[in-house]
């Protein structure tokens, strides 16, 4: 596999977490609003239901998305002992070269926070970290000029998961016909003659 989808199981239960609130809530309640919407009369100058229609399409998309991450996930614990050397999941303490420390963890794609140090092994610090051990010095290469880290400690921390919280039941509505058909609302004109 050319492009490996490493993810953490806590990344991973976010994300699952994410399509499962999409599927049985944000869904079906935007299913209604268009419904709702469509029911009040001529849809091509309905703004409430063109964007309606709009929210669906990006709710499906992010669905599809979500959906094709997760397939392609390969769950990496944290928390497996590795040795001192950094690898995905490695939390690890480094210096820059102005004396500001900073602590990151590595992280697949789809967890990147900058403000908690969850960096993607594919970042350019990330890349440069993979491999190297404490008291290594590192040179990243950043638009604003290269930095050179110095890796002070490397971590695997084992990560703990909550219980999942269960999803209340959604009645679920059926899915609308969203083509952009609306033809039909245009037969007045020709009914006048």
């Amino acid at each position: 596999m050319s492009n490996p989808n490493y993810i953490t199981p806590a990344g991973a239960r976010r994300l699952s977490e994410e399509l499962g609130r999409l599927r049985s809530k944000d869904r079906p309640r935007t299913v209604q609003e268009v419904a709702d919407a469509a029911a009040q009369g001529d849809r091509s100058e309905n703004a409430e239901y063109i964007y309606g229609k709009r929210k669906l399409r990006e709710i499906d998309r992010r669905m599809r998305y979500l959906t094709k991450r997760l397939e392609s996930a390969m769950l990496v614990d944290p928390g497996q002992q590795r040795g001192n050397k950094v690898f995905f999941g490695a939390t690890i303490d480094i210096e820059e070269e102005s004396g500001a420390r900073h602590t990151y963890q590595i992280v697949g794609e789809d967890e990147t926070d900058s403000k908690s140090g969850k960096i993607s092994w594919r970042s350019p610090v990330g890349r440069a970290l993979l491999g190297k051990t404490a008291g290594d010095v590192v040179v990243v290469n950043r638009p604003v000029g290269d930095v050179e880290l110095e890796i002070l400690a490397v971590r695997y921390i084992p990560q703990v998961l909550p219980p999942r919280q269960p999803e209340p039941e959604v009645p679920v509505t059926a899915d609308l016909d969203l083509s952009d058909d609306d033809d039909d609302d245009d037969d007045s004109e020709d009914d006048a003659s």
